[in-house]
């Protein structure tokens, strides 16, 4: 259990009186601070060339050498080092070489897989896009057909 505890009960420690600072103490107190610190101008040479340049000097140095070192290892990387591979686009491959490898992989090709292609339409070939109804019938006759389809 807690005793109560009242200040009032307590007496107080006897202050000892405070020294009175000596004459004139605070006027002098500036100059004698100013007397220990060393005044010595900075030496250029032994603090380095940076500190030569004026603030807006340095700061231009900064961003020039971050820029730079962006560019260098944007540059210096390995895929950019590299070369692009050419490769010829789906337009350029003759009909019959399409045909031929469409029909003999076991994979079929199917809207879906058409349907990723967003460039499909763009590349293809202009006479492909001016056929008649007639020949459309013809093509889609010639192609297999499933049973289960049917």
């Amino acid at each position: 259990m807690n005793t109560p505890f009242r200040l009032d009960e307590h007496r107080r420690r006897p202050q000892p009186p405070l020294a009175l600072p000596p004459d004139r103490y605070f006027e002098q107190l500036p100059m004698r601070v100013m007397q220990r610190v060393q005044t010595s101008a900075p030496n250029p040479v032994a603090s380095g060339w940076l500190t030569v340049l004026s603030a807006p000097m340095r700061t231009a140095l900064a961003s020039v050498l971050v820029l730079g070192s962006f560019a260098a290892s944007f540059l210096l990387s390995p895929a950019a080092t590299m070369q692009p591979a050419t490769t010829a686009t789906l337009a350029q491959v003759p009909r019959e070489e399409l045909m031929q490898y469409l029909l003999a992989s076991e994979q079929r090709v199917t809207l879906p897989d058409l349907a990723d292609l967003p460039g499909a339409v763009q590349n293809a070939p202009a006479s492909t896009l001016q056929a008649s109804p007639e020949e459309l019938q013809e093509l889609l006759d010639a192609q297999p057909t499933e049973e289960i389809y049917l």
